[in-house]
């Protein structure tokens, strides 16, 4: 076994990781919550700093990926996930990480990592290498064998796919205003255009809920890993003015339904405690632990 470590580079090595992260899923360790739907979603979405993905590092055996050093957006933020055989890796990643993901400011060095609770390896390094956790949040899913509760549309309501229909100026008004950035949005709708540019992003599994007015009250975009049989939401957005109807419980039913004949069986959701009141349930927890030196 001969591990070699390499820095990332963005179009050789996305598929490589992709599978690399598909093939290693595990729902007890989550991939340090570095799912493969959240890796593409990052990679399109407008925040992701593309010019600095060469930071990223990659390791490999025989040529196929088996540990990835990698940031959510931007560089300041770590996310750090080995297969099961090679996790001795994780104190190279580590260092690896500090010197490459890294912020620099007023002479100083900062670097914010996320892992799961049960990431017991990388917990103990953190703790001796003096990081600090600073953030705790939970890991909620779906399970579908629960069942699904029937939520009543409002009337002069529609819900629709991105097949169905795609206005690109209405889904960028509708996550601009529901993530609340303002009550105008800016003009880059290209960016709208870009996010669905991902090779796995399913316009069929997307669902929006049309106002009466013709306005996108509500947008649930919906991922899915076939192998492993599960759905990952992102985004879910409801315009502030359309809150309070009960739209994004339906939008998010009706996402997670489209999914159940492609084999899925439960769905990750966010943090906030609309799911819990859903009924998703807590698994775990992920943790952000920071270091400045």
């Amino acid at each position: 076994m001969s591990v070699k470590q390499r820095r990332y580079k963005l179009f050789e090595d996305f598929d490589k990781v992709n599978n690399f992260l598909v093939d290693n899923y595990s729902i007890k360790k989550m991939n340090g919550y570095l799912l493969q739907p959240f890796w593409e979603y990052a990679h399109t979405h407008p925040a992701f700093n593309h010019k600095m993905t060469h930071h990223f590092g990659i390791w490999e055996d025989d040529g196929k990926a088996v540990a990835i050093v990698c940031y959510e957006t931007d560089l300041g933020e770590c996310f750090l996930f080995a297969g099961e055989r090679y996790e001795y890796l994780y104190e190279e990643m580590l260092t690896f990480a500090e010197q490459e993901l890294s912020i620099h400011s007023e002479g100083k060095k900062k670097l914010r990592i996320w892992i799961t609770e049960k990431q017991k390896v990388l917990f103990n390094m953190l703790v001796l290498g003096n990081y600090s956790m600073i953030s705790k949040e939970p890991i909620n899913i779906y399970k579908y064998d629960k069942g699904f509760k029937d939520y009543i549309l409002p009337e002069g309501y529609s819900i629709l796919s991105l097949e169905d229909e795609n206005d690109i100026k209405k889904i960028h008004h509708c996550l601009w205003k529901g993530f609340d950035h303002g009550n105008e949005p800016d003009d880059d709708v290209d960016s709208m255009l870009f996010m669905q540019s991902g090779p796995h992003f399913r316009k069929d599994l997307s669902t929006i809920i049309k106002a009466p007015n013709g306005e996108y009250a509500c947008f649930a975009g919906m991922w899915l890993d076939e192998k492993n049989h599960y759905a990952y939401l992102e985004p879910l957005a409801i315009v502030p003015e359309y809150r309070r109807l009960g739209l994004a419980s339906i939008a998010l039913t009706e996402a997670m339904k489209k999914t159940i004949p492609f084999g899925a069986a439960y769905c990750f959701g966010g943090s906030h405690k609309f799911y819990n009141a859903m009924g998703f349930e807590t698994i775990g927890y992920r943790e952000a632990w920071e270091k400045t030196w």
